[in-house]
């Protein structure tokens, strides 16, 4: 706790007012920074015991300010267990959020489209994950200031926020799909046969992050709302070779999109 209060008095002396929504800025999808007005950006290395991102297409920003008229704390990437870090690392800002006061998460993130009626460019809204293959963020003494030991799972995601996104995702782009996400610890893409198993498990789309922090927003009782952009179709689906470089250049295709599909939402829960 003395770690969490360090880093929340840096950054009340930083900025003046703490917005109540949260944004996670996934691979390819950091443009939408771009669109913050009146913005104070501090960088990761600067903040007392913050994690430092090292993905290519991750700036290491956080960044305060107004998005569409309405005051955001966005983060310009995020951080990945097969980076090295502990899980605890990887999802530290979402504790940082929760003593800010951040009362809404807004999850984005690449992943590989394992439902065959998605294609490349489709954004998809969260509805539940799975991750069956990857050890609990709260594993460990449970840090009881924010959350009692056992949580139910059943609405990590909220629901009235997937009602919300619904009309917005299908006005923006043609189309709406709302599905399950597999986590998955990387950072290897998964073979063939796991996508096939991963499918008959029920997932719609696999990748890299999202749900340790999504536990964690849910044991800190932080709404929390997540929105996919299938950048590519996962192994075994079609005869592609699979690619950081080609995620990232199918997220800068639909970044306009992306970006309008957030900024019609903020306003919507404002």
């Amino acid at each position: 706790m003395d770690k969490f209060l360090e880093t929340v008095n840096y950054l009340k002396s930083k900025v003046e007012v703490i917005p109540k929504i949260a944004i996670i800025l996934g691979s390819g999808l950091g443009s939408l920074a771009d669109d913050i007005e009146e913005k104070t950006i501090i960088s990761y290395k600067d903040i007392p015991n913050f994690p430092i991102s090292t993905v290519a297409g991750h700036k290491g920003e956080l960044i305060f300010g107004t998005l569409n008229g309405i005051k955001v704390i966005a983060m310009n990437g995020r951080f990945h267990y097969y980076e090295g870090y502990d899980l605890k690392d990887v999802t530290y800002p979402i504790r940082i959020f929760k003593l800010l006061g951040v009362e809404t998460l807004i999850l984005t993130n690449a992943a590989g489209g394992i439902n065959l009626n998605y294609e490349k460019g489709d954004l998809m809204i969260i509805e539940d994950q799975l991750s069956f293959f990857a050890e609990s963020v709260l594993r460990g003494p449970n840090l009881d200031s924010f959350g009692e030991r056992f949580i139910d799972m059943s609405n990590v995601y909220s629901k009235e926020y997937i009602e919300i996104l619904k009309p917005i995702v299908k006005e923006i782009t043609g189309k709406c799909s709302v599905g399950v996400y597999a986590y998955m610890k990387g950072p290897t893409y998964e073979t063939p046969a796991e996508i096939r198993a991963l499918r008959v498990m029920g997932a719609d789309a696999v990748g890299m992050s999202t749900v340790p922090e999504a536990v964690v927003a849910r044991h800190s009782g932080i709404k929390c709302v997540g929105i996919t952009c299938i950048t590519n179709m996962a192994a075994g689906i079609l005869n592609e070779t699979l690619s950081h470089e080609d995620v990232k250049e199918t997220a800068l295709k639909i970044e306009e999109n992306f970006k309008k599909v957030v900024k019609e939402f903020i306003k919507k829960i404002d």
